[in-house]
């Protein structure tokens, strides 16, 4: 399959990597001599323009980082009969626009790291029309599994924006928990090596213990989370939604070291 991508960064490359080993043809846009150098590694083809990346493209993935960038993409470019796969997590609102401007479009935020990549089992949450999952499906297979189709178009980000928000507040419950253990008189690290062992464990704990601390993993995660939080948040203001009992830890969780 002839694959476009736009967002070839610290996500964007590993999975450029994959696509090329999985036998796509891939243009990926580089903005800079070194990000082309880096796409040139891969095995794909570098280009200096999004246009390049689409130009005769039977599906494009955008793993930008923000929402105003999707839109602005989408806005300035045309992807003529391709399928956009949009792995940007943001509103649901914004892949709705670009569906109503005609274009095929699934939402499909990611959960993992460039390692889950690597080994071909990013959890991806797919949104939209089955025809258009099908191609998802074959260009995502490369780097991805599972690959959980949600729903209708907007559905990959809802779940998403959930997951995130419930993973911010077991951040801030962890974050409690050391707190909560350092005035009992146990260190941090002594909780962090126990825990993980126990009832109490989850994936945040987990990847609060491999980093060696609250701190250390809020401010390796914390820009990302802060993000998706803040779209949690808007959505359910929008739709008039009740957070719950997430609503108390989730700053906590994505709050700065």
């Amino acid at each position: 399959m002839r694959v476009g991508f736009i967002g070839a960064g610290r996500m964007g490359l590993p999975m450029v990597a994959r696509l090329v080993a999985g036998g796509h043809e891939v243009r990926a846009l580089g903005r800079s001599a070194d990000a082309r150098a880096a796409v040139a590694e891969t095995g794909a083809v570098p280009v200096g323009t999004a246009a390049e990346a689409i130009a005769g493209a039977d599906a494009v993935v955008l793993c930008v980082f923000t929402d105003d960038q999707v839109r602005e993409i989408g806005a300035a470019e045309s992807f003529s009969s391709a399928t956009v796969i949009v792995h940007t997590t943001g509103s649901p609102e914004t892949v709705a626009a670009l569906a109503a401007r005609g274009i095929r479009v699934v939402d499909a935020p990611v959960s993992g790291g460039p390692h889950d990549i690597a080994r071909g089992s990013l959890t991806v949450f797919l949104g939209g029309a089955d025809a258009d999952i099908a191609v998802a499906r074959e260009v995502l297979s490369a780097y991805a599994s599972p690959i959980l189709h949600v729903g209708p178009l907007g559905s990959g980000q809802r779940v998403k924006l959930v997951n995130n928000a419930l993973f911010a507040a077991q951040i801030g419950l962890v974050a409690d928990a050391v707190r909560f253990g350092g005035e009992l008189g146990v260190p941090e690290e002594a909780l962090l090596s126990a825990l993980p062992h126990a009832s109490g464990n989850s994936r945040a704990l987990a990847g609060i213990a491999a980093k060696g601390s609250v701190a250390e993993f809020r401010s390796s995660v914390g820009e990302f989370l802060r993000k998706d939080v803040s779209v949690a948040r808007a959505l359910a203001g929008t739709l008039g939604a009740d957070l719950g009992l997430l609503a108390d830890p989730i700053d906590s969780g994505v709050a700065r070291p």
